[in-house]
């Protein structure tokens, strides 16, 4: 065992120890160092002074560039040995007074913990003094009991009588209970006699007591009487009820064994109808006089059970082309049994459908949806996809329309999406503009049996901006025939309705793709004669001027007739010309191109065309007999437009009359893409290139997914094709290959 130390180092430990409790007695009651160290002036020979000198510091202001920071050193407070955080309060002096220096400088006033504190209390003393009860006083005392008379008990307890005895007794409008003398022997009170040591105040105290304890009795027994009251009147309500509810299921039995007596076979037409009337006589009766306790479900389930037989007897032998409207009058009268859910608008689709998929589990179709969808729909389906005309709308529209307000909306949908659609989408690619002109069911343009359509279709395939979608395809396919109608027969008939569905993409389609023909058609066909003049190809170029704009069908004017115009009249005017002729022709060209297109003479263009004749006239008028040989002759190609041009036309007028309009070049890639549009055929890029050519690759198929077909690239104006004659000995290569049908087969897959 080791030996206790008295010296050495743990008299070291000792030592040290003692002068730490030393040094701590002589802190000061704050913590603070007390003597001479607690106040130990900076030294200004130190190195640490100097350094701080030659970097700016001056004595007496704050660190930093500023001068905002820290005046002195930080101060340590020692907490007293063992004390915790929270103890002693841990700031110092000097470091709140460089808080409220900084806060001086931000423009704020800070109040530290402690003034709040101060604040706080001083309120709390103020508001003591001032007498005001602050909830931390004496407490209340004890609520003072008031008594009730007996007058009051009674009013209390409604239908309650007290006897006139123990009014007499009772009195308890006070503490000291008052007992008014009697028959009965009991004494006058007296001021001097206690009242509990009296027989008489007992008698009076049990006597309140007791009809306190009746009163509140009485009261509860009356609530209760209340209480099984309205219960019975519920109870017999009920009954009422029960027994209203078995009038109306022994009607209902009586009704379900009356249709079972009708529900026979029908063995003709006559018989049929006969059944259905009375059928829906019955139910119309049955609805109209069962209680509202009915369920409705099973009122409905009763109604599918009785027609079903009818209907599906109807349904066998029915033709919805050509009867579209058989057995519908029965079904509108029974809406209300069938429950037969008003139509729904586009929106309210919308919504439903939202929140039809928002849910986990599946909505079941009631029994007359699955009716419908177990009867109704199979020869509708078989008549769309066998009999059905699509170049002939009217039948089934008809159809759809008589029966749309009593069809569930998957089963519309169902129509519209996956047999009218699909059945368009076949006629659409079996459409051939080129072949327009022939006359057989294919070559009627769509706005005949397409348009009609547009009105049940979604959005996907109405929209003109979209790039896939029926009108889309429409409009692909509008194109070839804008490019290949024969100028000299009328426009298409039904353009309107293009115009109608198409809205601003009808004008674009026509900018680019018919006006260039038409100002080809004018400078090809339209010669300017005084003495035999032929208006057809101008009549023929201007009836398309209704679908145009007018500054349009003026610039048209000025790059292709009036050249040709002011050319005549120059050459008139230099061959000994007779004036009074020249102006009525120049009045007759006014009122023609006035009446071919109204108001196109106030033109600001055209109506510069007319001055410059007039010009070109009073010049010559003034020359005399020298204007055959000084009169100017018109400028090769017609004059600037007055403003900037807006068309493709406008800007290419400047050029000779003589040269036709051009529209923005044709590629060869557009020839083919145009040449696979009438076809039917899609032609897509692959992203890829040929490794020998290093062409682009495309894909020539008729698939609407893509796949299949053959593989393509452009080089000048000849389509290399992938496989066939001259490929190569794997049939690996490439080959040159023309526009025609063994293209259009292989494409195919034929």
């Amino acid at each position: 065992m080791t030996p206790f130390q008295t010296g050495g180092r743990g008299g070291e430990d000792e030592s040290s120890d003692s002068d730490h409790r030393r040094k701590r007695r002589k802190m000061g009651q704050n913590g603070t160092p007390s003597g001479p160290a607690a106040a130990s002036p900076a030294n200004p020979n130190s190195f640490a002074a100097k350094m701080m000198a030659k970097m700016g510091y001056v004595e007496g202001q704050g660190l930093g560039a500023t001068g905002r920071g820290r005046l002195a050193p930080i101060e340590t407070k020692l907490r007293p040995q063992g004390a915790g955080l929270g103890a002693v309060r841990e700031k110092t002096k000097q470091a709140k007074e460089e808080e409220r220096r900084e806060a001086a400088f931000r423009g704020e006033v800070l109040e530290d913990s402690e003034e709040e504190e101060k604040q706080r209390r001083r309120k709390l003393k103020e508001k003591r003094l001032s007498g005001v009860n602050s909830g931390a006083g004496t407490p209340a005392g004890k609520p003072k009991v008031k008594y009730r008379t007996a007058v009051e008990i009674e009013a209390a307890a409604d239908g309650l009588q007290v006897p006139s005895v123990l009014k007499s007794i009772i009195d308890a409008t006070g503490t000291e209970i008052k007992v008014l003398t009697s028959t009965v022997g009991l004494m006058t009170s007296q001021s001097t006699m206690v009242p509990s040591e009296t027989e008489a105040t007992k008698i009076a105290r049990r006597a309140r007591r007791d009809l306190e304890a009746f009163a509140d009795e009485w009261n509860g027994l009356t609530e209760r009487k209340k209480y099984f009251e309205l219960q019975e009147a519920q109870l017999v309500q009920e009954l009422d009820e029960e027994d209203q509810t078995s009038q109306d299921l022994q009607a209902l039995v009586s009704t379900v064994r009356q249709l079972q007596e009708l529900l026979v076979n029908p063995s003709n037409e006559e018989t049929s109808t006969s059944a259905w009337e009375d059928v829906t006589v019955i139910l119309e009766t049955m609805e109209d006089g069962l209680h509202e306790g009915i369920d409705k479900a099973a009122l409905q389930e009763i109604a599918v059970a009785s027609i079903h037989p009818l209907f599906k007897v109807t349904m066998q032998d029915w033709e919805p082309l050509h009867n579209p409207s058989n057995v519908i009058s029965w079904i509108e009268r029974l809406r209300g049994i069938l429950e037969i859910k008003p139509e729904l608008s586009s929106h309210e689709v919308a919504l439903q459908n939202e929140s039809y998929h928002s849910k986990s589990s599946s909505k079941s179709t009631t029994h007359y949806e699955t009716m419908i969808h177990s009867l109704w729909l199979p020869p509708v389906r078989s008549a769309i996809t066998n009999d059905w005309d699509v170049h002939d709308p009217a039948p089934l529209i008809t159809l759809i329309q008589t029966w749309r307000s009593v069809l569930p909306s998957f089963v519309l949908s169902n129509v519209i999406d996956q047999l009218v659609v699909r059945r368009l989408s076949d006629a659409l690619v079996a459409w051939k503009p080129r072949t327009s002109h022939k006359r057989n069911r294919h070559s009627q343009l769509p706005h005949i049996w397409l348009f009609p359509w547009l009105q049940y279709l979604d959005d996907h395939h109405t929209d003109p901006r979209s790039p896939t979608g029926l009108l889309a395809d429409v409009k692909r396919k509008f194109k070839a025939v804008l490019a290949t109608w024969d100028l000299t027969t009328d426009i298409p008939p039904g353009l309107d309705s293009w115009r109608s569905v198409l809205h601003s993409e009808l004008s674009s389609l026509l900018v680019r793709h018919l006006l260039p023909r038409l100002a080809l058609h004018l400078s090809e066909n339209l010669s300017i004669d005084p003495s035999d003049q032929d208006l057809d190809p101008l009549i023929q170029a201007l009836r398309w001027s209704p679908f145009f704009a007018s500054s349009t069908i003026a610039h048209l004017l000025a790059a292709e007739f009036f050249p040709k115009w002011h050319q005549t009249l120059h050459l008139w005017l230099t061959s000994s010309p007779n004036y009074d002729e020249i102006r009525e022709w120049f009045l007759w060209w006014k009122d023609q191109l006035n009446i071919l297109s109204p108001n196109i003479n106030d033109l600001p263009i055209v109506s510069a065309e007319w001055t410059r004749g007039l010009e070109t006239i009073s010049l010559a008028l003034d020359l005399g007999p020298a204007a055959a040989s000084q009169l100017p002759p018109p400028p090769a190609g017609p004059t600037p437009p007055l403003a900037a041009p807006s068309t493709p036309l406008a800007a290419a007028s400047r050029s000779k009359a003589s040269h036709p309009i051009q529209d923005t070049p044709i590629t060869f890639r557009d020839v083919v893409e145009d040449w696979c549009t009438e076809q039917g055929l899609l032609m897509m890029p692959l992203r890829e290139a040929d490794q020998q050519t290093g062409l682009p690759l495309f894909r020539i198929t008729a698939s609407a997914s893509g796949r299949g077909g053959l593989v393509v690239y452009l080089k000048g104006d000849v389509l290399w094709a992938r496989g066939g004659a001259g490929a190569g000995a794997e049939g690996k290569g490439f080959a040159p290959v023309g526009l025609d049908e063994g293209l259009a087969a292989r494409a195919e897959g034929r």
